[in-house]
């Protein structure tokens, strides 16, 4: 059974950049929302990816609730490859989005009882999903986990439209196996790698380790964004 898609999130310094890029992952991402505390400028994007020489992972972007303005004032200057809408953001926008940029764009859905019927809303619509867990007025990236059981309804839905399905909250190398026995499509991290703030390279062999990463990450991250 191959192992599931890998996108480690939150990154922001160089430091962080350099140990994902050396990583098993298949995405990395950078989150734009101002209130976020792994919030980055796409000015530091752009200089961490030059300062890296050649890129070989696509780049996520993360916004909430973005103006057209803010996304493009950051994809002018970061180079990324996929826009991860992570608030409100209506099937309508998103489609007006990917005419205007010209970009894949993941959606993310909050878990609720029903979130695999919110999913439906964006067939033909998003390229991805990423579901998480809403805590108080905080969008995501909260270290909150949700209730894993559901994990195989929402990779029903994403299998049925045809896109990934990332599973995020809460996850880390100590409890990574208790969510693979629920086979998820692709898994998405941010603190769960991370000591003292910081991308942990020990924390991430560890997980990689228990996810079964291997040397076919380049292939499959460049199949999942065709």
């Amino acid at each position: 059974m191959p192992r599931p898609f890998l996108k480690y999130c939150g990154i922001h310094s160089f430091s962080d950049y350099t140990v994902c890029l050396e990583s098993a992952s298949d995405f990395l991402g950078f989150v734009f929302y101002q209130k976020s505390p792994r919030h980055i400028k796409p000015e530091a994007v752009a200089d961490w990816v030059r300062r890296a020489g050649q890129r070989k992972k696509p780049l996520v972007g993360v916004f909430v609730n973005p103006t057209f303005d803010e996304l493009r004032v950051v994809l002018q200057t970061a180079p990324l490859d996929i826009i991860q809408l992570h608030g409100e953001e209506t099937p309508t926008f998103v489609t007006e989005v990917q005419k205007t940029f010209h970009k894949r764009v993941w959606k993310a859905i909050h878990h609720t009882p029903g979130a695999c019927g919110l999913m439906a809303q964006y067939e033909h619509t998003v390229d991805g999903f990423v579901i998480d867990c809403k805590v108080k007025d905080a969008w995501g990236g909260t270290g909150v986990r949700f209730d894993w059981t559901y994990v195989p309804d929402y990779t029903e839905e994403a299998r049925r439209q045809g896109v990934p399905c990332f599973i995020a909250g809460g996850i880390t190398p100590d409890n990574i196996e208790k969510l693979l026995a629920f086979d998820p499509m692709a898994i998405d991290l941010a603190s769960g790698i991370e000591c003292e703030g910081k991308k942990s390279r020990r924390l991430i062999q560890d997980l990689e380790r228990k996810v079964g990463a291997n040397d076919e990450t380049l292939s499959r991250c460049t199949r999942a964004i065709r």
